[in-house]
């Protein structure tokens, strides 16, 4: 983990990585969304839903590294949850040493989507492809 030109910290490789190469488990507590704090401490961090739509890993207890994997509209990177709720970050391409690693967070929110909305979650990016923001594609 280092500074990133993108946001904040992020995660590089330290050697090259292979296409499909589990790279990392994505580590925390397990809570359920219900209890979520509605007001973060620190907006940076970022709760990661679990396919069963009701817990979530707070990396704040627990976590590893993972945690500081930044978002890109144009990944190298994915995240997948196996059949056990475990969630692993995957190389989607091959990966230099040296890279920042990314994935697309893909964020769901169960409300209206609204500019507002948008604006809470910017994308920093860079990528050609930015779609502007952290969110699902609408």
């Amino acid at each position: 983990m280092r500074k990133s030109p993108v946001h904040g910290r992020g995660v590089f490789a330290i050697r090259p990585i292979r296409k499909h190469a589990r790279i990392i488990e994505y580590t925390g507590r397990r809570i359920l969304w219900s209890d979520v704090p509605e007001d973060l401490d620190d907006s940076r961090t970022y709760y990661f839903g679990l396919d069963d739509e009701k817990k979530v890993i707070d990396p704040t207890v627990g976590g590893n590294e993972a945690r500081w994997i930044n978002h890109s509209c144009d990944p190298n990177c994915k995240a997948i949850e196996d059949s056990r709720g475990r969630v692993f970050i995957e190389a989607l391409r091959d990966i230099s040493a040296g890279e920042e690693l990314f994935y697309d967070y893909r964020l769901i929110i169960d409300v209206p989507r609204t500019k507002e909305i948008e604006q809470e979650s910017i994308c920093h990016c860079g990528s050609p492809r930015c779609r502007g923001n952290l969110l699902e594609s609408a």
